[in-house]
Parts: structure tokens; sequence; C-alpha cells
């Protein structure tokens, strides 16, 4: 057999799409990070009918293109939050208006068997948005995000994902330095807001692209 892996995983991916379908979610699958940009543009964003569009932070997003493609499409109104010029303040607001998008795309940080989407925030507009606000929501999630369970993924998360994301923002935590979760108190501290997103209400609200790659934290 040609491409074992990708094989493999093609068919844990379809079961997990299967899974997250009987919680409400629209599932496609992507085989890579292009594809799965290319499908957001070309099926996604058409029937979504969407012209306001924003996003939260998320490795996976980058790496599809969509940044640099949505940005340069015309006809949309968008509210970058990645804009570096921005003021604390501005960006902070930025984020709040982004809350009433039309279409608000984002990653996950871990995503269960069961069809559970596990997310971890600092600032909180991402797990904010994913529960609320947006009319429309996309959730990139790279096949190593795949996780057996609840406690499995917030262990992922807290022994993992949330150290490497204070390492790749320059935050001033302890887990930078050690690389292990030390429930600090620090200002820099990313771990602030859980969410659980167990079914997708109304239905087929959020969207959730799996991708056969790894991608992101």
């Amino acid at each position: 057999m040609d491409h074992p892996i990708d094989h493999y995983w093609q068919l844990r991916l379809t079961a997990l799409k299967k899974a997250l379908e009987s919680n409400n979610f629209e599932v496609f699958i992507a085989n890579s990070a292009v594809d799965a940009g290319h499908l957001v543009l070309e099926k996604i964003l058409p029937k979504a009918g969407a012209r306001r569009i924003s996003w939260g932070g998320s490795m996976t997003f980058i790496a599809t293109g969509l940044y640099d493609a949505l940005k340069n499409m015309p006809n949309l109104e968008i509210l970058d939050t990645f804009n570096k010029a921005l003021s604390p303040e501005d960006a902070l607001e930025l984020r709040r208006q982004s809350l009433l998008v039309d279409l608000f795309i984002t990653g996950a940080n871990a995503v269960t068997e069961t069809g559970e989407l596990v997310n971890l925030d600092m600032t909180g507009n991402r797990v904010a948005a994913i529960t609320f606000g947006p009319r429309h929501v996309v959730v990139l999630v790279g096949r190593n995000k795949l996780v057996p369970d609840l406690e499995t993924a917030m262990v992922r998360i807290k022994e993992y994902a949330a150290p490497a994301n204070a390492m790749r923002l320059d935050k001033k935590t302890p887990c930078v330095k050690t690389s292990v979760c030390e429930e600090c108190k620090s200002p820099d501290r990313i771990c602030n807001t859980w969410s659980i997103t167990q079914k997708s209400f109304p239905k087929g609200r959020v969207k959730v692209v799996l991708i056969n790659e790894s991608l992101g934290l």
C-alpha cells in the first residue's frame, strides 16, 4: 500500500467525521492545509454568504493560506485581529467586534474521538466566538489534535500545547523555562478560559475541517 500513514489517518478522520456529525457539526475532510484553504474559499465561504470575516489565533489557519487569501478578496470586510500596528486598546476592541461577524475562523487545541472540541484561551475571544456570536464558525483541525477523550484532551493542552504556545509567543511564564505547567499566576499566563463544545447549536453553525496533516500545536 502506498502512503500507509495517510491512509491510516484517513480512516481515523472518517470515523471522527461521523462522531462530529452526530453532534450536529458540519464536517469536511481535507488532505492537506492547502486543500483545506481551497475548501473554505470555494465551498464554505460561498455557502455561508459571509461579507464580514474575522479570526482567532491559529497556526493552522496561517498554514492554510487563508489569512493572505481573505485579506486580498474584494467585497469582504475583514477584521484583522492579527494586525501588529494596532494599539493594545484597539486590538482588544477589534476582538470584541469580531464576535459579531458573519464568519469566524480559528483552530482547536484538541478534538476527542467522541466528537468534542476542547480549547483553552488567554484572552477568550477565540472560545467566545466558537460558543456564541458569529453566524458561522470554521474550526480547522490537524490530525495531531485527535485524542481519545476529554481527560486526554485536557492533559494534552496543559502539558504540551499551552507551554509550547507560551514559548512561541515569548510569554514570561514559568513553563517557558521548564516546559511544565506550574499552574502559575503570571500576568502573561495564557491558560485562562476553557471551552468544551459538545454539540453545535444551531446544527451546522460550527463547521469543522479535519486536515490529514499534523498542523499547529
